[in-house]
């Protein structure tokens, strides 16, 4: 059996890959956790200088590596840069940073001495998607490697190249032994990777669907999990907000990867006082991104990561049409580009609930614009949804601004007059059908280790 990565941009094969047997794959996990043993001894500051080093490997490869991405999944050259270097400062921080957040924790009580130690759980399996085939990774095992486990990564299929070259830089780093392997398998092998005693703990970044099957597997088997799933963004935009800024910042968020993210803004609920100004600053912006080939200079947007994808979600927006939504900007396949994983750059109006848009993740370069009486009523139809990732609110009153975003969106992060995004320092994750637990920051590198209680009397 054999893998293939085929580029976007034409559907040509770029490279094919022969799929690890299942005792291929036993004999990964195998190898990792007998790195562990003795890794998991190892001192913070040898860590860190590790982690130090694959962050100047990064930096050095991120040409080479952002090409990887644009003939794999369709990243624009310049946005590749940007990641890999993301990945390179998220090595950085937690080689700065580790240390403390694991440093044990003194409590008071009628011991002698009692503390809260951190201590290294083992091997965690990592299930990934391709539409950040470096970041999704580096924010798992840069905490994973400074806590003191070891990785393993199943990637999605059409990035086997990227998830090669990942497992190559932190070898190339000095990493004794095999702390970090790359499984080249399809989905369905999976399973059994999760029912093997020596794997302890399981993170995937994906759908929904997908995150239900592991968390149930995983929960069966006692394991750990931290799952970060579909969202529906929504971006509040109030009737005193910049609306030139929003809709700048609205249109570069909701086409982010080719809208192609879990946190790219999908719902613009817009307060029905300014929604005609912002529709029309909104569609201005959008019309000013530029598709392309992502290995040309200028380009902002690449191809979709797969045609399959594309012509999915084509049919979303057309079966949106036909619900009665009103499409001002794009929602056809360009003809020029063929088969080619193109779409425009679409924005739908007039969208109400029941309509598909309204209610699921749309994945890809698709906007819906939603009308509200008032703030109160954004804050209602952007709570009205099964999923809790991102939000955002745009307004000039700071103090309404900051209640809204701390007390009433129900998501993970919510930001103000800005849009979400991943920060090294901060924890970032949902709550509902998005998922559970956080990744980064203090927090992420805490959710794979076992909190430990020591007491002496």
């Amino acid at each position: 059996m054999s893998i293939l990565s085929v580029n976007p941009l034409n559907g040509e094969k770029v490279k094919e890959y022969k799929e690890d047997t299942e005792q291929e794959i036993n004999t990964k996990i195998e190898q990792v956790h007998q790195t562990w043993l003795t890794y998991q001894h190892t001192d913070y500051s040898s860590r860190a200088k590790l982690l130090l080093k694959v962050s100047e490997l990064l930096t050095r490869r991120k040409e080479e590596l952002a090409k990887l991405m644009a003939l794999e999944m369709g990243k624009p050259f310049k946005d590749g840069v940007a990641e890999v270097l993301k990945c390179a400062a998220v090595c950085e921080f937690y080689a700065e940073k580790g240390e403390g957040f694991l440093t044990d924790q003194s409590i008071e009580t009628k011991a002698s001495k009692s503390y809260v130690s951190f201590r290294p759980i083992g091997v965690v399996l990592a299930i990934m998607p391709w539409n950040f085939p470096f970041w999704q990774v580096f924010r798992f095992i840069a905490p994973a490697l400074m806590a003191g486990n070891c990785g393993l990564l199943k990637h999605s299929s059409g990035v086997t190249g990227c998830a090669l070259a990942i497992e190559e830089v932190i070898k190339d780093a000095g990493f004794e032994g095999d702390v970090f392997k790359a499984l080249i398998c399809s989905s369905k092998s999976i399973a059994k990777v999760i029912e093997n005693p020596l794997v302890k703990a399981v993170t995937i970044t994906g759908s929904t669907n997908a995150g239900k099957k592991v968390a149930e597997q995983a929960g069966s088997l006692i394991k750990k999990t931290v799952l970060e799933l579909g969202g529906s963004d929504p971006y509040l935009v109030l009737a005193d907000a910049d609306l030139p800024s929003a809709a700048k910042i609205c249109a570069d968020a909701r086409l982010i990867n080719n809208g192609q993210s879990c946190i790219a803004a999908k719902r613009f609920i817009v307060v029905k006082e300014v929604e005609e100004e912002f529709t029309r600053l909104f569609k201005a912006e959008m019309e000013l991104k530029t598709t392309g080939d992502p290995l040309k200079e200028g380009k902002d947007l690449g191809p979709m990561a797969r045609a399959d994808l594309r012509d999915e979600l084509h049919q979303q927006v057309l079966k949106c049409i036909e619900q009665g939504a009103n499409c001002i900007l794009g929602g056809k396949i360009p003809e020029a580009e063929g088969e080619h994983a193109f779409y425009q750059p679409t924005i739908l109006t007039g969208i109400k609930k029941g309509m598909l848009v309204y209610d699921e993740e749309i994945f890809g370069p698709v906007a819906a614009i939603i009308t509200a009486e008032n703030s109160d009523d954004a804050v209602r139809i952007a709570n009205d949804t099964n999923f809790g990732l991102g939000a955002a609110v745009f307004t000039q009153n700071a103090a309404l601004a900051e209640d809204i975003a701390r007390n009433k969106l129900n998501a993970g992060s919510c930001f103000v007059n800005e849009g979400v995004k991943s920060d090294q320092a901060l924890p970032f994750g949902g709550v509902n059908q998005s998922g559970y637990g956080r990744e980064l920051g203090m927090f992420g590198i805490h959710e794979f280790v076992n909190i430990k209680t020591v007491y002496i009397k």
